[in-house]
């Protein structure tokens, strides 16, 4: 429920205006139920569940970490044909810094890249549209790399850093630690070009950050 009461209708019956619906899980359609959750658990993402049940019914989710929303897998979970999502958005403030961690980890990941063409970053192997290197200015939600699981389905990572106008409610939050550290050192960033244009320190250095990282998360004109 959102934190504004719904209000009644005559029936007594409460609205549904202001009720929440939050995305919580997307399924993917795969062919080998263990192999894709090895390769999921490779990836470091949470394990939350596996459930079996008699009659060839399987569950299997993992949450990536950070995110509010899951995915899951099995069998006799979808009719979709394994392989066949076409491209998952997975939202990181760095794009290097999440593509060296899944290398790491033994996962092939394409190069940093962004769209010379609208659309590049779905084309798969057409690789024709896609620029090397991040988008000029690490403009946000420009630069991409993909990877795919073992049967075809394709996750995109996205670099967003400044949210589009109205993406984010008022009040400001972060997925994890390290999007809130992230966050800290983009404020800390401009803080000191701030502090070099008023030629003196700010002692009010955590009001002036407060309202970066706000104004950064819902896509608002930034302090200078």
């Amino acid at each position: 429920m959102s934190t504004t009461e719904a209000d009644n209708d005559e029936s007594g019956t409460a609205s549904s205006e202001n009720v929440d619906v939050k995305l919580e899980v997307v399924v993917i359609p795969v062919s080998d139920v263990d192999r894709a959750k090895e390769f999921y658990g490779q990836l470091g993402w949470r394990l939350d569940a596996d459930f079996p049940f008699d009659n060839g019914f399987r569950v299997v989710q993992f949450t990536p970490p950070g995110s509010g929303c899951s995915v899951q897998f099995g069998s006799k979970i979808t009719s979709a044909t394994p392989g066949s999502s076409p491209g998952v958005y997975l939202i990181v403030s760095d794009v290097r810094a999440a593509r060296d961690e899944l290398v790491a980890r033994g996962v092939d990941v394409s190069e940093v890249f962004y769209p010379g063409t609208p659309g590049a970053q779905f084309q798969g192997e057409n690789l024709s549209g896609r620029v090397s290197g991040p988008a000029p200015d690490h403009a946000s939600y420009s630069s991409f790399a993909t990877f795919t699981d073992p049967d075809g389905n394709a996750w995109l990572l996205q670099e967003v850093t400044t949210r589009l106008p109205g993406r984010v409610d008022a009040e400001t939050g972060f997925t994890s630690a390290a999007d809130l550290a992230s966050a800290l050192r983009r404020a800390a960033t401009a803080h000191g070009e701030h502090e070099k244009r008023i030629g003196q320190a700010d002692e009010n250095w955590p009001d002036w950050y407060a309202a970066y990282m706000v104004a950064e998360q819902a896509g608002e004109q930034l302090p200078s």
